[in-house]
């Protein structure tokens, strides 16, 4: 597909881009281990490193073991305050010698270039998701999307190497246009991929809400204007800077319903800990609020609620498990039970992905499984609709069930087993609702420590690591699966 003539909005979205104001932000960034090393941090925030754990960092610099290399260093002031009586959210946004201990993993997680058929879109599910920031205001230092934030080179499919780029407008919105023509024209699928329309886009990177609202507004005209029903922002800046929530942003946000009544706004916001939202006492508890629940700190608490009131605005937490940060049945129900009072879906929970050093923050997969079932007990219906995802390059994947029991009869069971779901496949997802079984591997931290212990494939999970495992023996002891 070729790039056309620069992208211009219709009368309509035009209408809409003159009415929008940008917002003035005092993030207070600071970005690089070097700001620390040459005492150019102050007000407080040249605390968050001891100068033995500065002078290792300093000791990898240009080294294969260069942290920063890895991935960046960037913290907000707002999340400093928070961080700084936090040592699960100091492990968060600290850089560690310990992430490039092992630099195992992929260059391209869920071999996402394989389904990018222009640049800054992942076109593998039946949305798609865009890349439209290369940075946030804040690095996870675990964070899925290294290669992106760091400006890693990427091969794609047609052996080109180079980094991952930004989405642009005209391209993506003639790219979605000529998808749903291919669609309207075949039946309602693509003759192709077997997808239907193409009506949901997932506006990722970095993290959308570092732009500005004119350049957020510009593409929400365009996506609406292409056919897109539904945008989903994926951010964690309710947690890093939720003061960028302001007055200018919400209305643009009631400006944009108003053009486009009938496209849906959703937040997949990302909160890691209650610490990045409650408030603590001196002695380091929780507080009560005489109105219910647990007392928020306010300028979170704000954004949530102007979010909320707006009925055509839904909110969705998901997360990552990562070892030092929230593997702690505790914290995570206390996070479920806060977000579903204030409106916010407990949308996935994920185990650590293949991302280059993966093991120096992965939790075993079964141990994941139990920290989040141990989580659940004592929350409602409502409150524990959250899965546990790990991200397969055929798509999302169920851990589904730990079991210390075995099957009877069924060799490799003796030590208990896992179902795996295949919750979202590729393209059609042709697989989808197909599980794996796999004998019990308490140190698993990815697919690969299963590979020898695979008892049934029926989603074909393992297929790529030899012969396909049978599925006689197991519908023969259990009369189906």
């Amino acid at each position: 597909m070729t790039t056309k003539e620069k992208y211009q909005p219709t009368p309509k979205a035009q209408a809409f881009l003159d009415s929008v104001e940008n917002g003035k932000y005092k993030r207070q960034i600071i970005t690089g281990i070097k700001k620390f090393l040459d005492g150019k941090v102050e007000g407080g925030i040249e605390s968050l490193y001891s100068e033995s754990e500065l002078q290792a960092l300093k000791a990898l610099k240009g080294t294969p073991q260069d942290v920063e290399a890895r991935m960046p260093v960037k913290i907000t002031r707002h999340y400093y305050e928070l961080a700084k009586n936090s040592l699960p959210l100091q492990t968060l946004v600290k850089a560690s010698p310990k992430e490039t201990g092992n630099l195992e993993g992929s260059a391209d997680p869920g071999k996402q270039m394989d389904y990018s058929p222009v640049e800054g879109l992942i076109h593998k599910y039946e949305l798609g998701l865009i890349y439209v920031a290369l940075t946030c205001s804040a690095h996870c230092r675990f964070c899925y999307r290294e290669e992106l934030i760091a400006k890693k080179d990427v091969e794609r499919p047609d052996g080109t190497i180079a980094p991952k780029g930004l989405a642009q407008i005209g391209e993506l919105t003639d790219y979605i246009r000529q998808h749903n023509e291919q669609v309207a024209q075949n039946g309602g699928r693509h003759p192709d991929t077997g997808r239907e329309k193409l009506r949901e886009i997932l506006m990722s990177g970095g993290d959308p809400m570092v732009l500005g609202n004119k350049n957020i507004a510009a593409w929400w005209s365009a996506l609406a204007d292409a056919g897109i029903e539904s945008i989903r922002i994926g951010t964690k800046e309710l947690a890093f800077y939720p003061d960028r929530f302001d007055a200018t942003f919400f209305d643009m946000l009631d400006k944009f319903h108003a053009a486009y009544p009938k496209i849906s706004i959703r937040f997949m916001v990302h909160f890691n800990h209650p610490d990045e939202f409650l408030k603590r006492d001196e002695e380091g508890r929780y507080i009560e609020d005489p109105r219910g629940g647990l007392e928020w700190i306010e300028s979170t608490s704000k954004a949530m609620r102007q979010l909320g009131s707006r009925e055509w605005v839904t909110m969705d937490n998901q997360a990552p498990i990562i070892k030092g940060i929230n593997d702690d049945s505790d914290a995570l129900r206390i996070m479920q039970r806060e977000l579903r009072r204030n409106r916010v879906e407990n949308h996935y929970f994920f185990c650590g992905r293949d991302i280059i050093g993966y093991k120096a923050f992965n939790v075993p997969i079964e141990r994941v499984w139990h920290i989040l079932n141990e989580s659940q007990k004592g929350l409602s219906g409502i409150e524990a609709h959250a899965r546990l995802s790990i991200t397969h390059y055929k798509g999302k994947t169920e851990v589904a069930a730990v079991s210390n029991q075995p099957l009877a009869g069924i060799p490799g069971t003796e030590n208990g087993f896992v179902v795996l779901k295949l919750l979202r496949g590729a393209e059609d997802a042709p697989d989808r609702g197909k599980i794996t079984i796999v004998g019990r591997n308490p140190d698993a931290i990815w697919f690969d420590g299963y590979n020898d212990r695979v008892i049934y494939d029926e989603a074909g999970l393992f297929a790529d690591v030899g012969e396909e495992a049978p599925g006689a023996e197991i519908q023969t002891a259990t009369g189906g699966t």
